[in-house]
């Protein structure tokens, strides 16, 4: 069974920061540090808003690589499912974008919506690039394993020879729908055989997830 993250003002493992404040996010830059997550629960008008894209029976993404202005949410919004009721999540994921651009001191960011109706990412993984802003607006959040429960010669293409990743299955860790975190992969320079080990969360039948990334460019 997977475990919920512990309370705020923590750091989890030796390498997992987790705070309700915002300055919790920086603390990526740690060495130690492969995760970063500033929990929040969302408010009720960015609940609504972000349901209401998942009244779809298509598939549904959004992506943009770009500054966050007004292009970028003019572009969003002509994409969403339902534009009249997107303010809330507009202006969420246009703030967390800027956020997320001033912390790495760069104008141009990678931002994806995803609707999803099944796992994008069953199998425990590391990502192969420096960073990524992970967080999920409806729907389970992502799972993650601290360093203690990973068996790094599992990882990659499954294949017979290979051992198990989970050591600890009870040691799985998942995070809330609102939480905002950062993980760091591998391509992040120090991290090559530290980067954080996550999945995509199973999705019951019918069920639906709202999954947005950001990637400092």
């Amino acid at each position: 069974m997977t475990q919920r993250l512990a309370p705020a003002s923590t750091t989890l493992f030796g390498h997992a920061a987790l705070d309700d404040d915002v300055s919790v996010l920086p603390r990526i830059f740690e060495e130690a540090i492969n995760l970063a997550v500033l929990t929040r629960p969302l408010p009720a008008d960015i609940v609504l808003s972000a349901q209401a894209q998942c009244q779809t029976d298509r598939a549904w993404q959004f992506s943009w690589l770009g500054e966050v202005d007004e292009a970028f949410t003019a572009d969003l919004r002509r994409h969403l499912p339902a534009p009249d009721a997107g303010d809330a999540l507009i202006d969420d994921v246009s703030t967390i974008a800027s956020a997320i651009a001033f912390l790495f001191e760069t104008e141009t960011v990678g931002v994806r919506l995803r609707l999803l109706d099944s796992a994008m990412c069953p199998r425990f993984h590391c990502d192969n690039l420096p960073v990524r802003l992970v967080s999920t607006y409806v729907g389970p959040g992502s799972e993650w394993l601290p360093a203690h429960a990973v068996n790094r010669a599992g990882l990659g293409a499954p294949r017979p020879e290979r051992p198990d990743i989970v050591t600890e299955p009870g040691a799985i860790q998942t995070m809330a729908n609102g939480d905002i975190a950062l993980i760091k992969g591998s391509g992040w320079v120090g991290c090559e055989e530290r980067a954080l080990v996550h999945r995509s969360p199973a999705l019951a039948p019918g069920e639906k997830r709202l999954l947005m990334t950001i990637d400092p460019a």
